[in-house]
């Protein structure tokens, strides 16, 4: 799987056009409820993972120091270098 973020603004969009359908009613409704929670949940820890990843590149580029050709790799690869 190589989802970027942007793919999770596109999903996060598409959930809230969905929600925003006025022809939704009773339970159908509700499931979108559900779904949006569902979705909501799974965003912020992939957004709280980022975040985590983004402070270590800083922690390293702070007290290891980066090129700035470095920032993208380890953005894309992670931060076990």
């Amino acid at each position: 799987m190589k989802n970027k973020m942007t793919d999770l603004n596109n999903h996060l969009f598409a959930q809230l056009e969905r929600l925003n359908d006025e022809s939704l009613e009773g339970e159908a409704l509700s499931a979108e409820i559900d779904r949006s929670r569902a979705v909501t949940g799974v965003a912020k820890e992939i957004i709280s993972n980022a975040s985590l990843q983004l402070d270590a590149i800083k922690l390293k580029a702070e007290y290891q120091g980066l090129q700035a050709n470095d920032i993208p790799a380890l953005l894309t690869s992670g931060t076990s270098q």
